[in-house]
């Protein structure tokens, strides 16, 4: 298929187009995993969860197509590795999902939204990636790896060949491998493409609906182009190796670690051994589709942080979203809708942690909301009220 060079090429490329599409699908749907979880543990609404959920439902119909077919092989993938470390999934799943809910958004929406004219989000963004190399490289992946990874169940002594829902279905059916896969994509599917589409006003919500389709699209053609695309002989060992991957396997959309190397990439850029990879170019192909959208729809603004307690609450909610996204293997992308897509066990052990840690800290901000509300109510009644005039 051609050259080293000429793979990683296609494969970088590739990967930003992907990702200027994302980030332009994500502006104009206003896409956002936090913004869903809110909207439904506040309001009572299910409008964007139904988008989310329509676009894990495309990307998994698209990426079981896929391996059915034989483009791509998902045993090889992250999400899919039998080893399945449960306690970093559901440590971390929990650290991300309360450190986007502090910091007002995951990664993707940091993304969108610097790509908006957030300065806000740059720094968030920039701390997030600083956290997520101490947790790949440094402080932080010390104590995961002391404390954490060992915690883990190794499938592959039980015969498994990856973690996939449809191996536990073969194992305990006696079903053929290709038959389970489908059978258990259909049924995942229809029950998520049911339950989306059972409400008659998003069965009317254009934007919403070409939004969903669309980001989970997108993200079954990212493991096409790093899982058959990229995947080729590398002239100088005659090995056939993924190109372009940070993982040396095939990838679709994930933050968080990209925003690592990323970084890596701008402080080290005279090292020779680093190059641009499929991930760095989500990262950027996420901003730029964003920015085009913020400036075509004339919502592009400048924006800072509103106070100091504004700043501490992104900051620490950077720094626990880099660290937990590294340590539950992905972000709401990243082991959402593209984890989910393989049918990883291990994608939906880390989803319950990050969907609990958001929906936990949702519940004790509004509490504290209410308590202050409280709190200033009484006072105002007391200074209006008899004890209020003599004090005045």
């Amino acid at each position: 298929m051609g050259s080293t060079a000429n793979l990683s090429l296609i494969v970088v490329a590739a990967g930003f187009a992907l990702a200027f599409v994302f980030g332009l699908a994500a502006a104009r749907s206003n896409f956002c995993t936090m913004g869903a979880l809110s909207d439904v543990v506040n309001m009572g609404s299910w409008t964007r969860m139904r988008t989310w959920m329509l676009a894990a439902a495309v990307a998994l119909l698209g990426t079981a197509l896929l391996s059915l077919t034989g483009q791509i092989e998902l045993a090889k993938s992250v999400p899919q590795r039998p080893a399945l470390p449960w306690l970093s999934l559901l440590v971390g799943g929990l650290m991300f999902g309360v450190g986007m809910t502090i910091a007002g958004g995951c990664a993707n929406r940091n993304l969108v939204r610097a790509g908006g004219g957030s300065i806000r989000s740059l720094v968030v963004l920039t701390f997030m990636g600083i956290a997520s190399y101490m947790a790949l490289k440094g402080l932080f992946g010390q104590w995961r790896a002391t404390w954490l990874d060992p915690a883990r169940i190794d499938l592959a002594s039980l015969g498994w060949k990856d973690s996939s829902l449809a191996t536990a279905l073969a194992k305990a059916t006696g079903m053929e491998a290709r038959t389970a896969l489908a059978v258990t994509a259909a049924a995942v599917c229809a029950a998520l493409l049911a339950f989306v589409f059972k409400d008659r006003r998003y069965r009317g919500n254009g934007r919403q609906i070409t939004g969903g389709v669309v980001l989970g699209a997108i993200v079954a053609a990212g493991w096409y182009v790093t899982g058959h695309l990229g995947y080729g002989e590398n002239p100088d060992t005659l090995e056939t190796v993924y190109h372009a991957t940070n993982t040396r396997t095939l990838e679709s959309f994930s933050y968080v670690a990209p925003l690592a190397y990323s970084l890596e990439l701008l402080m080290l850029w005279t090292d020779k051994s680093l190059h641009v990879t499929f991930g760095i170019a989500l990262v950027l192909g996420t901003v730029a589709g964003s920015a085009v959208h913020a400036v075509a729809t004339r919502t592009f603004r400048w924006e800072g942080f509103a106070s100091t307690a504004d700043l501490r609450n992104q900051l620490a909610g950077a720094i626990l979203m880099g660290a937990g996204g590294v340590t539950a293997l992905g972000c709401t992308i990243g082991q959402g809708l593209s984890g989910l897509s393989t049918l990883s066990i291990g994608s939906m052990i880390a989803v319950v942690g990050i969907v609990a840690g958001s929906v936990a800290t949702l519940k004790v901000l509004v509490w504290q909301a209410e308590r202050e509300e409280t709190q200033s109510g009484g006072a105002a009644t007391l200074a209006s009220g008899p004890l209020g005039t003599n004090a005045q």
